[in-house]
């Protein structure tokens, strides 16, 4: 059977979690991207809305429940030099409960609080799309007040 990601284009899922303007953010330990800041997000299982496992993939990452959340973008993240390409809806969230902590030492070691303007390097592919849309978010907030 093809692998996700590596075979075949997988499907993903991310959670840009937001907290008095600051976007959270975890340090990847392993591939794709190890070494990047990223936010909380995975793979979408097989029957699994993709809203439905960005909830899942941020309680199970940070520990953290999700209330509403909300569409941001779609981010395709094409890695040639580690053979990954992922498709993934991106969620945003400001209206969760919980703190944030190190739930899989593993795999996300450290995580942050980031404010746009001053984010840690380097971002995962999945992050920058991320950011991007909630640059372009803010603006047209700020252009229709």
């Amino acid at each position: 059977m093809p692998i996700p990601g590596i075979d075949v284009p997988g499907l993903g899922c991310g959670l840009a979690v937001l907290r008095d303007g600051k976007l959270l953010l975890y340090r990847r330990a392993k591939a794709p991207e190890a070494g990047c800041w990223s936010i909380v997000g995975g793979k979408v299982d097989h029957m699994e809305h993709a809203i439905d496992a960005a909830r899942r993939e941020a309680e199970e990452e940070s520990g953290i429940t999700t209330d509403t959340i909300d569409f941001l973008c779609i981010s395709e993240q094409i890695i040639a030099q580690e053979r990954q390409h992922w498709l993934s809806l991106i969620y945003v969230t400001d209206d969760f409960s919980g703190e944030p902590r190190v739930m899989e030492p593993e795999k996300l070691p450290e995580f942050g609080w980031f404010a746009l303007d001053a984010l840690p390097s380097p971002l995962s592919r999945f992050a920058a799309d991320a950011v991007e849309a909630l640059i372009r978010r803010q603006a047209a907030r700020n252009a229709a007040s």
